[in-house]
């Protein structure tokens, strides 16, 4: 519920009571005093899904910016003529729920603190996430997301496109520009400095980090955290709901990879930065363009109509823009799933043809343990140190098999039998070795 407060004008004083008498609104009226340079004060409460058609018909009977209107939040209206009012605007789950056109404007350029503000939060931000991930922790890296200001901006550009509010438009793209290249170098500094100041051990690999890897080579999936974190942002600037922990998605979409991004440019593997980078990008892209299509399907649109059509076109401009963007880049994070993919069935038709030898009667004691790849030189097949050594996501040229038996029992042949079976299998040629692990049977 909101109740309004509109300080009249005398001009506009009997045109908006009528409008209200016509809309059969509940209201006060205060004379003002002589000293005032308004006539009049009428208060009312409405639905929160009334608040944007009663002043839309308010604007259309004469109320302008020259009146002083004032909207808050109501927490509880005992009236009769209110309950009548409320049942009158109750509709679909969806305009029950949502915020007026101007408490949208409202709360989305609140979400956006002061530059300064935002600057220190967004390094402070970066900085923790990178000693989270250094430190493989997942507890700091969800802190870092906590304290990232970034929700702010990436839906006040949505917001300001639909709406056709060019100033909100432009502060949220400058603001998250800013935002992504800060969290970037203040990542990569803070990466340095620990590494330079030894406050990580001498040597470490960071690319084999679990929390640094994962963010380095990311697959498709990834990009439906930001598909989601744009769709819960803009479902809780509009309907009211507390936007803090949608934040944290948000910032889950950008922050953790910038930081892993900074990473590895400080420790001089740009390959392994490429990722990550990728990812931010097409993050931000995503929050963009499902917040966009949301607030449209919602029926947001700007004040005046006559501004409709100008807003429809830029959102379908930044909506084109934005997807075939995305398509762009998301391309590496199809391959990237695909490799996976690939990698995962070969190693299952590896193990499960490796079991269909071990089923046969001469082997009977015999037991798979473990199936690894390799790449040339020794390289084992693993996103970590495929980025590493920069030799790409090619298939495997050498498979381990670990197998257990009694001790005692020999198979020499067994190597030879499922080098034959697996090229069969696979349908080309690999070094197939195997390592035998011996138990006592007694």
């Amino acid at each position: 519920m909101r109740h309004v407060e509109i300080s009249l004008r005398a001009e506009t004083r009997e045109p908006i009571l009528a409008t209200l008498d016509a809309k059969s609104v509940d209201y006060t009226v205060v004379p003002a005093t002589d000293e005032s340079e308004y006539a009049a004060v009428v208060s009312f409460t409405l639905p929160a899904n009334a608040v944007e058609t009663v002043l839309d018909d308010l604007q259309a009977a004469g109320l302008g910016e020259d009146d002083h209107t004032v909207v808050v939040t109501a927490e509880t209206v005992i009236s009769k003529p209110f309950g009548a009012l409320k049942s009158e605007y109750t509709g679909d789950v969806l305009s029950d729920e949502r915020l007026a056109r101007h408490e949208l404007y409202a709360n989305s350029d609140s979400l956006i603190p002061t530059l300064p503000v935002y600057v220190t939060m967004t390094v402070l931000s970066a900085i923790v996430a990178t000693a989270g991930l250094l430190l493989d922790s997942a507890a700091v890296v969800v802190g870092s997301m906590v304290i990232a200001p970034l929700i702010g901006p990436a839906l006040a550009a949505s917001v300001g496109t639909v709406l056709n509010e060019n100033h909100l438009f432009w502060k949220g793209i400058t603001y998250q520009a800013v935002g992504v290249v800060l969290a970037i170098v203040g990542a990569t500094a803070f990466a340095w400095l620990a590494r330079t100041m030894a406050l990580v051990p001498p040597g470490i690999d960071v690319v084999a980090i679990d929390e640094v890897s994962e963010r380095l080579l990311p697959d498709l999936l990834s990009l439906f955290i930001a598909f989601g974190a744009g769709i819960a942002g803009v479902l809780s600037l509009a309907t009211g709901i507390s936007s803090a922990l949608v934040g944290v998605m948000i910032a889950a979409a950008l922050i953790p990879p910038a930081a892993a991004a900074g990473i590895a440019v400080a420790w001089g593997i740009p390959d392994a930065a490429t990722g990550s980078l990728i990812l931010v990008f097409v993050n931000l892209l995503a929050i963009n363009v499902t917040g966009l299509f949301t607030l449209w399907i919602m029926g947001y649109r700007p004040h005046v109509w006559t501004e409709t059509r100008t807003a429809r076109w830029k959102v379908r401009r930044n909506v084109v823009a934005f997807t075939i963007a995305i398509l762009l880049l998301s391309t590496f994070l199809i391959g990237v799933t695909w490799a996976s993919y690939e990698r995962a069935t070969l190693e299952s038709e590896i193990e499960a043809e490796t079991e269909s030898v071990l089923e046969e009667p001469a082997y009977q004691n015999v037991s798979v343990v473990e199936v690894e790849l390799f790449l040339e030189e020794g390289v084992p097949f693993e996103p970590a140190t495929v980025l590493k050594e920069g030799t790409g996501l090619e298939r495997p040229d050498t498979v381990v098999i670990t197998v257990e038996q009694p001790i005692g029992a020999s198979n020499p042949e067994l190597s030879g039998t499922l080098s034959d079976r697996i090229d069969e299998r696979t349908g080309y040629e690999m070094t197939v070795h195997v390592r035998f692990i011996e138990y006592d049977a007694r």
